[in-house]
């Protein structure tokens, strides 16, 4: 960049010099002297900036493409020379050359602030072997090696905290500024910030695996899957460069020989035509426009796997989501202890604890995790499970029933009556008495029916939820959420016959996004217009099966998501139509001769740098 910017600056002195000598005459010399004078200073300041372009040219046309920007420039300007035109020869490859100066910053600026974003890559890890501390590089550090990291250090990889505890910054994958706590047990992603702690990492996945390759390979691959008006801008140059060249040759040669008008003219025109038809601007910022809307994403702990996948979001008009991790926390919890007069609500969950500590039930270990205590195994003498309906234990002096219903129908305690609340009931008798019951369900994430709210604002004319849960459990989620549709008790085949009726019954332009977490919910997020993953908690193969990874878990983010790309495409939108316009407007104007080389100049220099930094806007 700093070789290029000298370049440009010496041929601008070089070439203000050859226009002032030629006004003023400063060197007090012969009218035919300054003239050679000025003519070598103009063919020097020319090859300064040009040399390079027409270089290009020259080896394109021997491996076979004929009309790009160099061709179209170095026609323009050796054609201007031939015809005497030598500040304006000089003039459009010096500003052309400072218009290229300003694209490639543009782009290097723009990816230095997604490089920010993403400045998550670690730069070696802290191998604990025999007490001591080696520090190798990530790559060779193998699953199941412990790792150490200090305060201030990158978690080089993923794993799961062996010892310590400590606050961790998760801005460069989630986009979320408030430090999450980690401890003992707690599985820990590569690419966050350790702040305060030291803690002793089991490794899980080997680097190549680990969450910070992936991300950094999505970001930097997000490109090469280009977007419908990506594609199109490359074929449109394909085809309108070679039509242009032919119309600039009509130009200088068919009116002169009708009209019997001076040639020089009319090829002083095409060169004109030529220089304003340059498709630079429409080459250029579209796909960094759709760079930026990518790096913007990122920005909010959104990953997108490539510009066509954003321009299908700013489409989406119908969103299906998973219920459990998705709309959901995909946690089991105790909600609530319901006790009866004769005993106590810690008492019942102490004993509802022992009686399940044998199960590894999910309902069995988050009764466990809500009593928190150490169960001693030697004060239960017998525990038996009843299929379908529970366990029965003996603990100490006392019978505990911990099941469903039918439970409490087979010890003839006939006087209970079902429960209707949100979530798993499990029913408590002791000595063949009924004690209460304990509700065990998955909390709905805090900004699920902001996430619905968001997408019916943004456009989203439909909201559907598949769940393989109870009905009950899936119209008391909806009675919260407001969804417009739900189907419960489906098995991840029936998730997929679901989506691809949806698919069916919709017209070609709707696009459909499925949003899902676990491993049953891959074949349907490969299957929709859309796959969006919860990425923090989410299945890998899930993560992989998506389009779009939500790396915060928050399904809010979808909306967040569809507002970049609308942004994206509008922004799009804008610098094709306005550099068409533009260079349509001026072509005709050059091709009739009421434009200059110099209005040629800011209809392809200009109009290339406003596109440019309009794209910028995306980023924001």
């Amino acid at each position: 960049m700093k070789k290029r910017l000298r370049k440009i600056i010496i041929a601008a002195i070089i070439f203000l010099i050859a226009v002032l000598i030629g006004k003023f005459n400063f060197i007090k010399v012969d009218e035919n002297v300054l003239f050679i004078i000025q003519i070598v200073l103009y063919i020097v300041s020319y090859l300064i900036v040009g040399f390079e372009v027409v270089k290009k040219a020259i080896m394109n046309i021997f491996h076979g493409e004929f009309f790009d920007e160099n061709f179209l420039m170095s026609i323009a300007t050796i054609g201007a020379f031939a015809i005497k035109e030598f500040p304006e020869a000089v003039a459009v490859m010096l500003f052309y050359q400072i218009g290229e100066y300003f694209q490639s910053y543009a782009v290097k600026k723009s990816r230095k602030s997604i490089a920010s974003l993403m400045d998550i890559r670690p730069d070696y890890a802290n191998l604990k072997v025999n007490g001591n501390i080696e520090k190798k590089s990530p790559e060779e550090i193998r699953i199941g090696d412990i790792i150490v990291v200090k305060p201030g250090e990158k978690v080089p990889l993923d794993g799961m905290v062996l010892d310590g505890n400590s606050m961790l910054d998760t801005a460069a994958l989630t986009g979320e500024s408030v430090p999450r706590e980690v401890k003992e047990k707690d599985k820990i992603l590569s690419g966050c910030i350790n702040l305060n702690g030291v803690l002793e990492i089991k490794v899980e996945k080997e680097f190549g695996e680990s969450t910070v390759s992936k991300i950094l390979d999505l970001v930097e691959n997000a490109t090469n899957k280009k977007a419908k008006t990506e594609n199109f801008i490359t074929k449109f140059s394909k085809y309108y460069t070679p039509i242009v060249v032919f119309l600039a040759l009509m130009i200088a040669f068919i009116p002169p020989m009708i009209t019997k008008t001076n040639m020089l003219d009319w090829i002083y025109r095409a060169l004109t035509f030529l220089v304003v038809s340059c498709p630079c601007a429409l080459v250029i910022s579209v796909p960094l426009s759709f760079f930026s809307g990518i790096g913007a994403a990122s920005k909010k702990g959104i990953l997108v796997k490539g510009s066509n996948y954003l321009e299908l979001l700013s489409k989406t008009e119908i969103a299906v989501f998973d219920k459990t991790g998705t709309l959901t926390k995909g946690v089991f919890d105790v909600q609530r202890i319901k006790n009866e007069k004769d005993i106590d609500q810690k008492e019942m969950l102490e004993l509802a604890a022992y009686c399940e500590s044998y199960s590894n039930h999910p309902i069995s270990i988050s009764i466990q995790k809500a009593y928190g205590k150490e169960i001693d195994k030697k004060q239960i003498k017998d525990s038996k499970e009843v299929a379908g309906k529970g366990i029965i234990s003996k603990i100490n002096d006392k019978e505990v029933a911990c099941g469903n219903i039918k439970l409490m129908k087979e010890l003839n305690l006939d006087n209970v009556k079902p429960v209707d609340e949100l979530g798993t009931i499990i029913y408590v008798a002791i000595n063949k008495q009924y004690a209460g019951y304990i509700v065990i369900s998955d909390k709905i994430k805090e900004d699920a029916k902001k996430a619905i709210q968001d997408l019916k604002k943004a456009g989203v004319r439909k909201t559907i939820m598949l769940t393989g849960d109870n009905k009950d459990v899936a119209e008391k989620v909806n009675q919260e959420l407001k969804l417009d549709d739900v189907y419960s008790e489906l098995l991840p085949v029936d998730k997929v016959n679901k989506v691809e009726e949806l698919l069916n019954n919709k017209n070609e332009e709707t696009k459909l996004a499925f949003i899902g977490d676990g491993i049953n919910d891959a074949p349907v997020l490969a299957r929709a217009d859309i796959g969006i993953a919860m990425g923090g908690l989410g299945s890998d193969a899930a993560i992989e099966a998506a389009d779009i990874v939500i790396m915060t878990d928050e399904p809010s983010k979808i909306a967040t998501a569809i507002k970049i790309s609308r942004k994206t495409l509008k922004i799009v939108y804008q610098n094709i139509s306005f550099a068409l316009i533009v260079k349509i407007g001026v072509l005709i104007l050059s091709a009739f001769g009421f434009a200059s080389m110099w209005t040629a100049v800011f209809a392809d220099v200009g109009v290339t740098v406003l596109a440019v930094l309009n794209s910028f806007r995306a980023l924001k």
